[in-house]
């Protein structure tokens, strides 16, 4: 808490009521552009003028999914919002809305989700424009917990899926791959005191590194690209969250394929862009008689499948390695 704020200004969870939580929280957040109906009632209303509606949910804990002492509460409401926004645009749909139920400790103060309101907030304004949180649920917990569902309009469109990717395709993407595992990093490597998390002093890192945290703690997933690449005639698409090899091994065991990579075309570590997780990045293959539509970049092609080897790169099967967070985070909340 700042100095200058007194506790009397920025109360403890535990202090205070629900209705003043939801009340700080909803004063932050706009309206979403397709809410019929918006917080305040037992539920919210969002139109769904194709008559479809994506829906897809992802939480964040304490612990497997982010550490206090590196991620600030703008940070976390960000983050939130960012990945499940990826899933809607990997479906080829448009993000309407998100629901956001929070499970908080009592001595949190009430300023901590203030600044996760800012975070969810500014991430639905720069990635996806017109959505907005529309509700959700608030209750006390020992630990921090972020639940978000994010809803998308198809408006018209097939919804575009893992399993039509077809041989002879192009293997797209477009989004960073590899930058957030080199964050993570940086975060194990350099600021943990023994097994514990320490904030991160921002005069110890180079510009390279500061990028790199960035993609970690604020990802910026190509949300908007995710409908352009529905209308383009992607076959296939999914959310690299997980690492490129194993969710492309997803989209192969999805789509009866083998996806073939070039090391070439992955940049200038291809072993992390590889095994790295949360880019978000969309993963897309497109017929390969027309123009890959902006935002995307070849980096592959989809053959016949092979058995002992749903995933290649230069011809050699891909280690299905990727993120698992209740792997690649150590014990120590922090």
């Amino acid at each position: 808490m700042p100095d200058s704020v007194s506790p009397a200004d920025d109360p403890r969870i535990g202090d205070v009521s629900e209705g003043h939580i939801l009340r700080a929280i909803l004063a932050r957040t706009p309206a979403a552009e397709h809410a019929l109906l918006g917080p305040g009632d037992d539920a919210a209303v969002i139109a769904a003028p194709s008559g479809s509606v994506v829906v897809t949910t992802d939480t964040l804990v304490h612990g497997p999914d982010f550490r206090l002492a590196w991620s600030s509460a703008y940070d976390l409401g960000w983050k939130a919002a960012a990945v499940n926004l990826a899933d809607v645009a990997a479906m080829g749909a448009r993000p309407t809305a998100l629901l956001v139920a929070l499970a908080v400790p009592r001595d949190l103060r009430v300023s901590f989700v203030e600044g996760m309101a800012d975070g969810l907030r500014d991430a639905c304004a720069a990635l996806a424009p017109g959505c907005a949180v529309v509700g959700g649920d608030l209750t006390v917990s020992s630990v921090l917990t972020i639940a978000v569902t994010a809803m998308g309009d198809l408006e018209g469109r097939r919804p575009v899926t893992r399993a039509g990717a077809e041989v002879g395709d192009v293997v797209a993407v477009a989004g960073e791959l590899g930058q957030a595992a080199q964050g993570l990093a940086v975060l194990f490597g350099r600021f943990r005191d023994g097994d514990d998390p320490v904030p991160v002093d921002p005069a110890q890192l180079a510009a390279g590194e500061r990028l790199a945290l960035n993609a970690q703690l604020r990802p910026v997933p190509p949300i908007g690209l995710g409908p352009l690449a529905a209308i383009a005639g992607a076959t296939a698409m999914m959310d690299v969250s997980d690492g490129l090899a194993i969710d492309a091994g997803r989209l192969a065991a999805a789509s009866a394929v083998t996806i073939a990579l070039e090391s070439r075309a992955l940049g200038a570590d291809p072993a992390r862009a590889l095994a790295g997780g949360e880019d978000h990045a969309l993963l897309a293959t497109f017929p390969s008689d027309g123009p890959l539509p902006p935002g995307f970049r070849a980096i592959g092609v989809v053959q016949s499948p092979r058995e002992d080897a749903p995933v290649t790169c230069d011809g050699i099967a891909a280690d299905p390695a990727g993120w698992d967070p209740y792997r690649d985070w150590d014990a120590t909340a922090g």
